[in-house]
């Protein structure tokens, strides 16, 4: 029962979370009172993604020492009480204030439930990998489904109020099924991925600052673009640290990042209503077939154990295809083609991250998830230095949507080039020899499913004792047992040693003396 419990807690909190993401408070432009700086507003709805990836690295810590269920029921309280009080804000202070609540809930949320699903049956992981990629391919279009027809802009701090009380009591209800059951235990994260999770903060603080500036000053295009691509090979150096399959996650949570949600938010406004798509009415099919088959997806990768590489690489390589894709068929008068970018975006993900997660322990798992916000919010940085260049100069309303439409085109080029240049980098880091460092925990939790055990060395003191054992059997001749004996510690110039202790002297030897 908790496991179906936390099954539809995944499937109700992950969407929660993704959609607090984009900053839509620019399409309720015309009902914000005359009072409001609108570009404090801006600048204030945008912090809900940078408190966000702050809080992911630091709540994946904190699990060392809260468990994943108190951290799941605490991330939706404060997420119901940022939408409680959203209703009441009237400027821009208060709703930075709800943004930022709004962040941090999400932050907790998202690393929690990974946790929680960690040691369960595998096809919750799997749920959780594919519930991810759908949450990020349909983010940009739940948060502006609510806005069709509002007439308050407040609407934007609570879109979905009623969804956060569902998932408020699948999240108690959790609590008390995981008492019941006599408190499991989480996975845990030795004090080296600790140390790493961390420094997965720092990356993410310094995008996040160029984010809040570019957002409050008239920066040029090139530059931003620069600090984009800085901000990019910062994660991917970083995402070099560690053993072989914790890098392969790191390498393929950080393309993930940069590439889905930011692309799928410009083909959806380029889709609007307003610019000649379907608008979102025609957007649902697509986003519906896309999201279920990178569920299906990432349950059939999880339950056939396909945790190799090369179903990564595989899983990246379909992500290109639909870049590719999105050149040719967007923008789509109808909608209902965008089934293949979306269906190849979505599935290409879920499935990268499932056979990358399979190979890993929880701590790496959290590492590359630390990873991967700070990449949205880099993919967003250069999806906008792209526009930026693509609207220079005074435009008609057709060369505006013509100039969207490029800009469009040249993000999905750039992003085809980045994930294949990830899967390339991948590929030459994975010929390296592997960094001296067990991929296990240091108390047992989140090993890899192909692990072995460690060998038992045994204690000098004991190892008379079981030679003399040996030695009494009564076992074939030639039959020798294999003993690991450590050798005994020698000062510097000392010969070598036996390992086998002297024996001990006689009381009767001292008397004689």
């Amino acid at each position: 029962m908790s496991d179906v419990v936390l099954g539809l807690l995944i499937v109700a909190a992950l969407p929660l979370a993704i959609v607090a993401i984009p900053n839509t408070v620019s399409v309720v432009a015309d009902l914000l009172p005359a009072e409001i700086d609108r570009i404090g507003l801006m600048r204030a709805h945008g912090l809900a993604l940078p408190a966000m990836m702050l809080t992911v690295p630091l709540a994946a810590v904190a699990l060392r020492r809260v468990k994943a269920a108190h951290l799941m029921l605490g991330g939706l309280l404060l997420l119901g009480v940022a939408d409680a009080a959203g209703g009441y804000a009237g400027s821009a202070f208060l709703v930075g204030v709800l943004r930022v609540a709004h962040g941090v809930g999400a932050g907790l949320l998202v690393p929690a439930t990974l946790v929680a699903a960690w040691d369960r049956p595998p096809v919750l992981r799997a749920l959780w990998s594919g519930m991810l990629a759908l949450s990020m391919l349909g983010a940009q279009a739940l948060a502006l489904w609510p806005l069709d027809g509002v007439t308050r802009w407040q609407i934007t701090l609570q879109p979905y109020p009623l969804l956060t009380g569902i998932a408020l009591v699948l999240a108690a209800a959790y609590l008390v099924l995981w008492m019941l059951g006599g408190r499991p235990d989480d996975p845990r994260m030795r004090a080296k991925e600790r140390s790493r999770l961390l420094l997965a903060a720092v990356p993410a603080a310094g995008i996040a600052v160029v984010a809040i500036s570019t957002a409050s000053e008239d920066w040029r295009a090139g530059l931003v673009v620069l600090l984009a691509l800085l901000a990019v090979g910062g994660l991917l150096a970083l995402a070099s640290i560690g053993t072989r399959e914790s890098r392969t996650l790191a390498y393929t949570m950080v393309a993930v990042g940069v590439v889905l949600l930011p692309t799928v938010a410009q083909v959806t406004y380029v889709e609007m209503g307003g610019l000649g798509g379907p608008g979102l009415r025609g957007l649902w099919l697509p986003f519906c077939v896309a999201g279920a088959l990178a569920v299906a997806g990432a349950v059939a990768v999880r339950l056939s154990a396909l945790t190799s590489t090369w179903v990564t690489q595989l899983g990246l390589l379909s992500m290109v295809v639909g870049l590719c894709s999105v050149r040719v068929v967007a923008p789509s008068a109808e909608g209902l083609v965008l089934v293949v970018p979306f269906t190849l975006l979505a599935v290409g993900a879920a499935v990268a991250i499932t056979a990358a997660l399979g190979q890993v322990g929880a701590g790496a798992g959290m590492f590359g998830l630390a990873l991967c916000l700070p990449g949205v919010l880099a993919g967003y940085l250069l999806g906008t230095g792209v526009q930026m260049v693509a609207l220079e100069g005074d435009r008609t309303r057709q060369e505006l949507v013509d100039s969207f439409v490029t800009a469009l085109h040249l993000w999905a080029l750039a992003g085809g080039f980045f994930v294949v240049a990830v899967i390339v980098l991948a590929a030459v880091m994975a010929r390296r020899a592997p960094v001296a460092e067990d991929v296990r925990d240091e108390e047992g939790g989140g090993e890899p499913e192909n692990a072995t055990e460690p060998e038992v060395v045994p204690e000098p003191e004991v190892v008379a004792e079981v030679v003399a054992e040996v030695e009494d059997e009564d076992r074939p001749t030639g039959v020798i047992p294999r003993i690991a004996v450590p050798p005994l510690p020698q000062a510097d110039g000392e010969a070598d040693v036996s390992p086998v202790p002297p024996p001990a002297p006689s009381p009767e030897d001292g008397k004689r003396g």
